[in-house]
Formats: C-alpha cells, structure tokens, sequence
C-alpha cells in the first residue's frame, strides 16, 4: 500500500477510530489481530480510542505505517515522547530521581551492607 496522507486523518477523535479501523482492515489485519500479536486483550488495544495507552498507540500507528503523534497529536509531543505527567509514578517521585553521586552512591552502599557507620 501506498504512502499515506496524513491530512486524511479525521481530527474528530469518534472518526479517527473508524478512520483508523478503516485503514488497518485495508492492510489486511485489525484491532483484534494486533491484540493476538502482542498478547493482550482486545479490550486493552480499544483502551487507546479512550484514554492514553502508549503502548497500544505505538503498536497501532505502527500497524499503519505512521506515527503515534500523527494518530494522536493532542497525546503526544513532537519529540514522539507520550505528552502527559503521572504524578504517581515512580520516576516522578522525588525519592526515586535523586541524583546520584559517588558519595551518594558510596552512603547507600554502606547503607545495604551495613559496613557504613552510622547505617550500621
């Protein structure tokens, strides 16, 4: 199949999921046969016509050839990293995105062997 316009995207998101099934039954697969390939539920892929699922939104705009920003451009940024905060994820939590330093690094090993002393 041939290159794809992009401007044929409905930008209405109810008519780019039929847009999008549309164009994944022209290549000859579908929601459902993208769930068998990645091993999940047909309800986890039809997740992504509803709320963010990078995930499933990579494996979709691959299936076609395209982009998740191109499918989705309210989801992600141009740098094609996902355009949202999870204020609740580890990587976010301060604890968890310290930097590390030698010294850091030496404190928390003392910590864990308990050879430091003041962890002991």
């Amino acid at each position: 199949m041939k290159g794809m316009n992009k401007t044929e995207i409905p930008l209405d998101p109810t008519l780019r999921w039929e847009w999008i099934k549309y164009q994944l039954r022209a290549r000859g697969t579908s929601l459902a046969q993208l769930s068998r390939e990645l091993g999940v539920s047909d309800t986890a892929v039809k997740n992504a016509k509803r709320t963010a699922y990078p995930r499933m939104e990579r494996a979709i705009a691959a299936a076609l050839g395209l982009k998740p920003s191109d499918l989705w451009p309210e989801r992600w940024n141009a740098n094609g990293t996902p355009h949202r905060i999870r204020r609740r994820r580890a990587e976010n939590n301060a604890t968890y995105s310290q930097k590390h330093t030698a010294a850091y690094d030496l404190e928390h090993v003392k910590a864990v062997t308990g050879r430091g002393g003041r962890h002991a």
